[in-house]
């Protein structure tokens, strides 16, 4: 009966593991109007991705307090195939606009960019943080 547990909870856990998208992890974004950037932890929200701003730097890279620490910056966006992922939102600190957001992963880079109405902005390519 034990083996017969332990292969169970272990299909589980492989199966688990193997569901994780590769977009999830820590990502560190590109330097924004001020200067400064952050590290967002992307996970699975309920089914879609969110990240979660858990870091905050200033241009020289030294580690700062900010009020945006434990925020949303991306929201209810979904995997899209090939590496794609739409149908979400990305917040913008900075200038404090919430855009309707793409995402493109290629390896370690995760390229970014959203809309708000017609205006366009890329958010640049975020660094997997490792």
């Amino acid at each position: 009966m034990k083996r017969l547990t332990f292969a169970v909870l272990g299909l589980f856990l492989s199966t688990s593991f193997a569901a994780a998208d590769p977009i999830y992890g820590l990502w560190q974004t590109i330097p924004d109007d001020n200067g400064n950037f952050g590290h967002i932890n992307v996970q699975d929200c309920d089914g879609t991705i969110c990240g979660i701003l858990v870091k905050s730097f200033d241009a020289a890279g030294k580690s700062v307090e900010s009020e945006n620490i434990g925020k949303s910056i991306i929201w209810n966006m979904k995997a899209k195939g090939s590496g794609k992922y739409g149908g979400g939102k990305i917040w913008a600190p900075d200038r404090d606009k919430t855009y309707a957001s793409k995402l493109v992963l290629e390896g370690d880079m995760l390229k970014v960019s959203g809309c708000v109405f017609v205006i366009c902005r890329d958010g640049g390519t975020w660094m997997r943080v490792k």
